[in-house]
């Protein structure tokens, strides 16, 4: 009987201690494949490659039994869950990326409200440009999607003495710092937040989740971050309520991404963008070394691998 094996997009060596009853293989998603994808029973997704890259081994994975992402999102791979022989888990980060979005959040945040994105243009014309800017202290903060994510941007608000945090997440329910509302109590509670963090994952539940009705209701000024997924806001309609100066944004995401050169959002007045940088940090390696040797050894232990999002009930 054959080694079962793993295909991992880092060498072995770097993630040792592993369990020995399995056999690695190395592939970050750059040239052929190390083996017959047939013998690959778990399969951790390269990072940063794109869907494509992605996706690519997995019709010939006819044995895989966990495929392991490296990202909290998992919309790219939901479409091939049910072609996955059945049985076939497919797993996400955890709570691999927290730190590190959960930093940019609230990087995002005071550079748009401290103006840091002015100064830096001002800075490249020798400008000394004085202004007075809306500090983050006393702000109401809204936080829309509570979970792994939401909760460590939270942690991170507190020390700044914001005014109020309030968290809505797909379902109410009582987390360790309060309660969470329904996202279907949107619409009552837009009206008081002036600066809203986005951290819910992309489903068809979310998609357009904040549009031109739900943004209408935000108070004059108010910021909005987005640091999940770019289709969880309506582009068009955020761009609408920037051009006329009424909201500003800071974008880690958008729609459509990667955002074209000549995209009016690039342009738009109190936007502030990064290029979908909120994952990739120096936290990012070691977190994922850490997640993949855990995930291994329950996996050798016969145990069920943690973070598991999607089950195929397919026959192949």
């Amino acid at each position: 009987m054959s080694t079962p094996e793993v295909w991992l997009p880092y060498p072995a060596s770097e993630l040792a201690p592993l369990p020995d009853t399995l056999r690695y293989r190395f592939w970050n998603g750059d040239g052929d494949f190390p083996a017959d994808p047939a013998d690959c029973v778990f399969y951790t997704v390269p990072y940063l490659k794109g869907p494509r890259i992605a996706v690519r081994p997995l019709p010939a994975m006819t044995g895989v039994r966990v495929v392991q992402t490296l990202t909290a999102g998992v919309e790219h791979m939901l479409p091939e869950v049910p072609k996955l022989p059945a049985g076939a888990v497919l797993c996400n980060a955890g709570e691999l990326h927290n730190t590190s979005t959960a930093e940019l959040a609230l990087a995002l945040a005071l550079s748009a409200l401290r103006g840091v994105d002015q100064a830096a243009r001002a800075q490249l014309d020798g400008r000394w440009e004085t202004a007075m800017h809306t500090s983050l202290a006393d702000r109401r903060v809204l936080i829309v999607g509570y979970g792994g994510i939401g909760a460590a941007i939270e942690e991170r608000l507190l020390p700044f003495e914001v005014a109020d945090v309030v968290r809505v997440a797909g379902r109410a329910r009582t987390a360790p710092r309060g309660p969470v509302h329904a996202a279907s109590k949107l619409p009552e509670l837009l009206p008081d937040a002036e600066v809203v963090m986005v951290a819910t994952p992309l489903t068809d539940a979310t998609r357009g989740l904040l549009g031109a009705r739900e943004l209408a209701l935000l108070p004059d000024g108010a910021l909005l971050v987005n640091v999940s997924r770019g289709p969880v806001v309506d582009t068009g309609a955020l761009l609408a309520e920037v051009e006329r100066g009424r909201l500003r944004a800071a974008l880690d995401v958008t729609d459509p991404e990667p955002l074209p050169a000549d995209h009016p959002l690039w342009r738009a007045p109190g936007v502030l963008i990064t290029p979908h940088v909120g994952g990739p940090s120096t936290a990012f390696e070691p977190r994922a070394k850490r997640l993949l040797r855990a995930q291994l050894a329950r996996f050798a232990a016969g145990e069920q691998p943690g973070h598991v999002v999607a089950t195929s009930g397919s026959e192949r």
